[in-house]
């Protein structure tokens, strides 16, 4: 994205004739809010002096509001190409903070920004690329989403067989007109599902992109009469819905997970931090998967990433090393549902990296492809089996708990454990067809 400053965005806003800002920020869970103003507001809001109750962004309504304040990073102006060009609509990505006017305790930008410094003070630029699954499905009369798929094309499929082409066509040029970097697009296996793979850049920037991304698609797939749904596993007997994070680390314009005389073509950084990857994977995997339905996806199938290890062909394992070495090396994690907040996941998991190069670290042989039955490796190296094991992870991991900070911590843990306990109290419609009869 390029780099604009505040009277660069007062230019463009005059230029584009812009009437109305949205100024968008994520909560805790990762879903995206936003307040709109006029462009009259526009000066205003850039010297942060928007307003407003910080339950919004920690998803509790208490008794008494906490005053905190929206500040725009300039850099993330962009114009909506689809709505009208006279009065137009553009946003803006806004950093929360508190009335004294530092970070936030819960602004999850915040908590990135916080983590790329500390990778930065240790010489290394982290740069990520992410694959994002969805599904398209129908809606009904009333414009509420089904569950009933617009095709039933498979893996790469194309029209007049892939019926979601031309919504995915309209969401990448969208994305692209908007300034960011699509790689590819394609019909993924499952009917209905589809992939679109954002570049690599800057994590910051990923980040944001990841957060507009949900919305742009949802946006188009409207447009299109469809509801784009990213819930990790909506159709039981089908694949699941992921977001595979390509995760690089830059040291001096080189990457540094590369070492053409090291085992496999990788540094001893690189296996320091899958190394690390892999000894905080319960604490993340609650950040990555954050739903009950998250562990709907992670299941001991062929192709789900239910183990805590690495690869570089076995598609079990929750980290994956792709062939491509030199300036192409990277280290692929492939256990996140596209629900996961992106600021937090790409946080915890640079996090959990750098933990595993500051204390050496090894990680254990990769695994081969023709290794034991998955369901056997489960018992020894699986990741959380469900949400509730994956919460007791993260209460007692440090480390992840410190990157989140103690605000982001409490809430999300209180949060997920409520959900966890309104699911547990619910009687589902398979004890029903299960048990019923017989018991």
């Amino acid at each position: 994205m390029p780099t604009l400053t505040g009277e660069d965005v007062l230019h463009k806003a005059r230029e584009y004739n812009v009437k109305f800002i949205r100024l968008q920020f994520t909560d805790i869970f990762g879903v995206f809010k936003n307040i709109a103003i006029t462009v009259e507001e526009l000066p205003r809001a850039l010297e942060g002096r928007v307003m407003f109750d910080g339950s919004v962004i920690e998803g509790f309504v208490r008794n008494r509001e906490s005053d905190i304040y929206l500040l725009p990073d300039p850099s993330t102006f962009v114009i909506f190409p689809w709505r009208p060009r006279e009065g137009a609509v553009a946003r803006l990505i806004c950093d929360i903070l508190a009335p004294q006017g530092e970070p936030y305790g819960a602004c999850s930008r915040a908590v990135l920004k916080r983590a790329l410094a500390r990778a930065g003070r240790m010489g290394l630029e982290f740069r990520v690329g992410a694959q994002v699954e969805f599904f398209l499905f129908h809606t009904d009369a009333q414009g509420k989403p089904t569950v009933v798929t617009h095709d039933r094309a498979g893996f790469c499929d194309l029209t007049p067989v892939d019926l979601g082409e031309n919504a995915r066509r309209d969401m990448v040029l969208t994305l692209e007109e908007m300034g960011f970097n699509v790689s590819s697009s394609h019909h993924e296996i499952a009917p209905g599902q589809h992939e679109i793979f954002l570049k690599e850049d800057d994590a910051l920037a990923v980040a944001d992109t990841m957060a507009t991304f949900k919305f742009v698609v949802r946006t188009i797939a409207q447009r299109h009469g469809l509801h784009a749904s990213f819930m990790p596993r909506p159709l039981a007997g089908c694949n699941g819905s992921g977001m595979h994070l390509h995760q690089f680390l830059w040291r001096d314009g080189q990457n540094a997970f590369y070492d053409p005389a090291g085992e496999h073509g990788l540094s001893e950084l690189a296996y320091r931090y899958i190394a690390g990857l892999i000894a905080h994977a319960g604490g993340l995997t609650a950040i990555a998967n954050p739903l009950v339905n998250s562990y709907k996806r992670l299941l001991p199938t062929d192709l789900a990433p239910v183990l805590a290890a690495w690869s570089e062909e076995n598609r079990s394992t929750m980290i994956r090393v792709p062939a491509q070495r030199e300036g192409g090396t990277r280290v692929v994690l492939r256990s996140p549902d596209p629900t996961a907040n992106p600021y937090l996941v790409l946080a915890v998991s640079l996090a959990a990296g750098l933990d595993g190069i500051g204390r050496g670290l090894m990680p254990p042989a990769p695994l081969a492809e023709n290794h034991a039955p998955v369901k056997e490796l489960i018992r020894r190296m699986g990741l959380p089996r469900n949400l509730f094991e994956a919460l007791q992870a993260l209460a007692k991991d440090p480390v992840i708990r410190e990157v989140l900070g103690p605000q982001i911590t409490g809430r999300f843990l209180e949060a997920k454990e409520d959900e966890w306990e309104r699911y547990q109290s619910q009687v589902h419609q398979w004890e029903l067809d299960e048990y019923l009869t017989y018991f």
